[in-house]
């Protein structure tokens, strides 16, 4: 778990340009919140929260649902996208899909 919570600190520091960006536990991995909004989950993989109008852009580019297994289930969020790997070193680009996750 050492590792995604190295990723979550990574990820705020590479999301500083938004203001004050906290690591907070989740469940099994890490939460990222700007003024106390909780805007993305880490889990070794970030995952970024969608509404609606933004969640056929994520599908489009390949980006997956949040999904764990419970009680012999599959759980799917669709509130929470993967961020195509790419983007997470590019701070500009990533501080904009985050800025959409938190409007």
């Amino acid at each position: 778990m050492s590792g995604s919570r190295s990723l979550a600190e990574y990820l705020a520091d590479q999301l500083a340009p938004l203001g004050e960006v906290t690591v907070h536990r989740y469940f099994g991995g890490w939460a990222l919140r700007s003024h106390a909004v909780q805007f993305a989950i880490v889990m070794d993989t970030l995952y970024l929260r969608v509404d609606g109008s933004a969640r056929p852009d994520y599908e489009k580019a390949g980006s997956t649902p949040f999904t764990y297994h419970a009680a012999g289930r599959e759980i799917v969020v669709r509130t929470y996208y993967s961020v195509p790997t790419e983007v997470i070193d590019d701070s500009a680009e990533l501080c904009a899909l985050a800025r959409t996750a938190l409007a």
